[in-house]
């Protein structure tokens, strides 16, 4: 009985270092693949994240849109040439990124 149960034991622990073995050289095979894929990927310059605003704080970017709508309200309200009034405007959101950034500076 003894016997037996030695046996199947070991065939259980020959089946598990098997196992562990497959699972070894797997694992082994996807750090390959990783480290190839980390050398071939270009990375991203300039410290970006991708994402659109994490240059500015939540203060800055609430000051930023707070004088943006001041001064689409101004314009609207004090220009009386609906002409003039598009232009100014297109104007200011096409000037608004240059004034940001000479005005907050940029964070590299």
């Amino acid at each position: 009985m003894s016997k037996e149960r030695a046996r199947r034991r070991a065939a259980q622990q020959a089946a598990a270092q098997r196992e562990r073995a497959v699972r070894a050289q797997a694992t082994a095979r996807r750090q390959r693949r990783r480290a190839v894929l980390r050398r071939i990927t270009p990375r991203r310059a300039g410290g970006r994240t991708g994402r659109l605003f994490l240059r500015r704080s939540r203060t800055e970017r609430a000051g930023i849109a707070v004088l943006t709508v001041a001064a689409l309200a101004v314009v609207w309200l004090v220009v009386p040439d609906p002409a003039l009034r598009l232009l100014l405007i297109a104007v200011l959101v096409l000037v608004l990124p240059a004034v940001v950034v000479i005005a907050l500076g940029r964070r590299t």
